[in-house]
C-alpha cells in the first residue's frame, strides 16, 4: 500500500489522521489542533482514478492545442482567482494542516508567484527553435522543441499542501499537460479547493486539473493508470514503493524526498543573523519542512555565542493554535513518536538538551540539542519536528565534511562573512540547493530548480528545468539541399570516408 504523506518518517496512527468511514467509501480529514472534522471525502478506487485519467487525456489534447499564449492567459486567471481568495484558502490550510494563518498566506503567495513565472516563461523555455546541425548534417536544418507528456500524475504532501504540489502542477500545466492530483489524505480539503478554483477560473478546460482523494490505494492506482509521468513528494521509503508501482507500466517518476539539511556557521559569520535564520529554518511549520535546517555545524570561534543566540530566540517561541502561536501542532500526531525517539536517543548517546525537549499532546516544544554524536538518529535520520542539533567543529572544512556525510542531500545553508568563501562552501555542499547567509530562499526563486541528490530524490521542479521535467524533447531535421557526396548512402564514392577523415584532421586535429 502507498502512503501519500509528506517528507519524514510517518509511522504510527494519529488523532489527526483521516479516518475511513465504516463503509470504506469515504474518509474524514481533521483539524490536528482540535480533532474537529474539516471534511468528508470519497475514497477513489482504481476505476474512479482511471476515469479521471481518461478525462484528463481528452482535456490534455484541448489544453495543449491552445498554445503557449492562451495557456498563459488561463494560468493568469487561475492565479488571480487564488490571489483574490487567498485568505479563504489560508484559513482552510490553517484548519487542515495546523500551521498559523500568516504562514499559510506566505505559502500561498509563493505558489502564486511560481504560477506566474511558469506561465510567463513556458514559451521561451519549451518553444520550437533552431539548433546548429554540425559538420556532417550541414545541409540540414535542425529543430528542437519540448512536447507535453499528456497527463501528469501528482501525489502531494501535507506539510505544504499548496506550495509543494503547485511546484509540479503549475509547471506541468504551463508545459501543456493535464494534471490529476492526489493530495495527502491529511489535507484533501486543500486539494479539492484547488481543483474547484481551477474549474471556476478556467471553465473551458475544467478537466485539465482534477483531484482524486483517498488513502494509499488511491495513490497506487494513479501510479498504475498509465500517466505520462508521476511526480511524488514524500519519504524515501514511500518513494521506493511509488517507483515500484510506476515500474509496472514503465511510468517515469520525479521524486522529491526527505532532507537532513545542514547549516555551516563560519568564523566570520554574523552570529545573530545566523541564529535567527537557524531558528526559523528549524522551527517554522513545527519543523515539518523537507528543506528545514536540522543540523548546525558552528566553528569553535563562534559556537558558544551562536548557541546563546539560538537558545534566547527559541525560548521566545510558543507553539499553539491561536493567533499568537509561533507554529502549530504536528499535522500527523504520530510524528511526535519519531521526535520522542530521536530526543531519547540523542540524550542516551551523551547529548544535552539546551532548551525544550518535551512533547505535550500534538505539540513539540522547540528544542535545541548539543553535543549529539554523529551516529545518533537525531543526526542521521530526518526528524521532521521543531528540533535542532548544534555541533562544535574546528573550522568550516570540518563542518563541510560532516554536513556532506549524509545519505540525503536536499538543501542547506552557509553563513560566512566572506562572499567568496560562502559561495565556495555552498558549491561544495552535497545538496541540490544551498543558501548563503539565509535559509530556504532558493525555494522562493521561481527561476531556480528545486530538488535533491541521494536519498533526497531526483528530478527537478521550478525554473526552466521544472518546465522541461514535464515534457519530452522532440528533434526534427529537414534536408535543405543535397551535398555533392552523401555520406549516409550506400552509393557514396569509395574514397569518401578517407576524404572525411582528412577534413576532420584539418578542423579538429590541431586541438590537444
Amino acid at each position: 500500500m502507498l502512503r501519500s504523506e509528506g517528507t519524514g518518517d510517518t509511522t504510527g496512527a494519529t488523532a489527526g489522521t483521516v479516518a475511513p468511514s465504516p463503509t470504506g467509501g469515504t474518509f474524514e480529514s481533521r483539524d490536528p489542533a482540535t480533532g474537529t472534522v474539516v471534511g468528508v471525502f470519497p475514497v477513489h478506487d482504481t476505476a474512479a482514478v482511471d476515469a479521471a485519467v481518461a478525462r484528463a487525456r481528452t482535456a490534455a489534447e484541448r489544453w495543449a492545442a491552445l498554445g503557449f499564449g492562451e495557456r498563459r492567459l488561463r494560468l493568469a486567471a487561475y492565479r488571480g482567482h487564488l490571489a483574490r481568495r487567498l485568505h479563504e484558502l489560508a484559513d482552510l490550510v490553517h484548519r487542515e494542516n495546523g500551521k498559523p494563518r500568516a504562514d499559510a498566506v506566505l505559502e500561498i503567495a509563493l505558489a502564486v508567484d511560481h504560477l506566474a513565472w511558469a506561465g510567463a516563461h513556458a514559451r521561451r523555455t519549451l518553444g520550437p527553435r533552431r539548433v546548429h546541425p554540425g559538420l556532417l548534417a550541414v545541409n540540414h536544418a535542425a529543430h528542437l522543441e519540448y512536447q507535453p507528456l499528456g497527463v501528469v500524475g501528482v501525489i502531494g504532501p501535507w506539510n505544504y499542501p499548496v506550495f509543494t504540489p503547485m511546484g509540479s502542477i503549475a509547471y506541468a500545466l504551463a508545459a501543456g499537460n493535464a494534471v490529476v492530483f492526489k493530495p495527502s489524505e491529511f489535507t484533501p480539503a486543500v486539494g479539492a479547493w484547488l481543483a474547484e478554483a481551477w474549474r471556476a477560473a478556467v471553465p473551458d478546460v475544467p478537466d485539465a486539473l482534477q483531484v482524486v482523494t483517498g488513502l494509499g490505494e488511491t495513490g497506487a492506482a494513479l501510479c498504475r493508470a498509465g500517466v505520462g509521468k508521476l511526480a511524488f513528494t514524500g519519504s524515501a521509503p514511500t518513494g521506493r514503493t511509488v517507483m515500484a508501482a510506476c515500474a509496472e507500466t514503465l511510468t517515469p517518476v520525479l521524486m522529491e524526498l526527505g532532507g537532513k539539511d545542514a547549516m555551516i556557521v563560519d568564523d566570520d559569520a554574523d552570529v545573530a543573523a545566523a541564529a535567527d535564520a537557524a531558528v526559523w529554518g528549524a522551527m517554522s511549520n513545527a519543523g515539518q519542512t523537507c528543506i528545514g535546517i536540522e543540523r548546525v555545524y558552528a566553528t569553535a570561534a563562534v559556537h558558544d555565542r551562536f548557541v546563546a543566540e539560538v537558545v534566547t530566540r527559541v525560548e521566545a517561541l510558543q507553539p499553539g493554535s491561536d493567533a499568537d502561536a509561533s507554529y502549530g501542532p504536528m499535522t500527523m500526531a504520530g510524528q511526535t513518536d519519531v521526535v520522542r525517539r530521536h530526543l531519547a536517543d540523542a540524550v542516551a548517546a551523551g547529548g544535552t538538551v539546551a532548551t525544550g525537549g518535551t512533547v505535550d499532546g500534538g505539540y513539540v516544544a522547540p528544542t535545541v540539542l548539543l553535543d549529539v554524536p554523529e551516529t545518533s538518529a537525531a543526526v542521521r535520520e530526518e526528524t521532521f519536528g521543531p528540533t535542532l542539533t548544534i555541533t562544535r567543529v574546528a573550522d568550516a572544512e570540518e563542518a563541510l565534511t560532516r554536513a556532506n556525510d549524509s545519505s540525503m542531500g536536499l538543501g542547506g545553508s552557509v553563513f560566512s562573512g566572506s562572499r567568496d568563501r560562502g559561495l565556495d562552501l555552498a558549491r561544495r555542499m552535497r545538496s541540490g540547493m544551498t543558501s548563503v547567509n539565509a535559509v530556504l530562499t532558493f525555494a522562493s526563486v521561481p527561476a531556480l530548480p528545486f530538488g535533491g541528490v541521494g536519498e533526497s530524490g531526483f528530478g527537478r521542479i521550478h525554473g526552466e528545468d521544472g518546465l522541461r521535467e514535464f515534457t519530452r524533447a522532440k528533434a526534427v531535421t529537414v534536408k535543405r539541399a543535397p551535398l555533392p557526396v552523401d555520406f549516409m548512402s550506400f552509393g557514396r564514392p569509395a574514397g569518401a570516408a578517407d576524404a572525411l577523415a582528412r577534413v576532420l584532421r584539418l578542423v579538429h586535429g590541431r586541438h590537444r
